[in-house]
């Protein structure tokens, strides 16, 4: 399953709603999802800890949040792409809104 997340984490609770609710698989950080990606951000300690997932960020919204230099170890950054790629690669997606 890929989960695309695409609000700011400290916007909403999609992403805490996703690591508890979710079973595995991989998650997308789009738009101000992107933000958990970020060292020293709200999501980076959530992230860290959801080891069933492969964590992912898309590299035009980071670089347009002026973030692309702040990306946490162990995130994946990808193209618009590599997002085509994890789409077509995972049987099913899930936005969380």
């Amino acid at each position: 399953m890929l989960n695309i997340i695409n609000k700011s984490p400290l916007d909403r609770g999609s992403l805490d709603t996703c690591l508890q609710s979710a079973e595995g698989g991989a998650i997308l950080l789009i738009e101000d999802g992107v933000y958990a990606a970020t060292k020293g951000s709200v999501g980076e300690a959530k992230l860290k800890a959801a080891g069933k997932f492969k964590v992912y960020a898309l590299g035009p919204d980071l670089e347009a949040r002026g973030m692309a230099d702040r990306v946490m170890d162990g995130v994946t950054v990808v193209d618009y792409g590599g997002f085509v790629d994890l789409v077509a690669e995972h049987k099913a997606s899930q936005s969380w809104l």
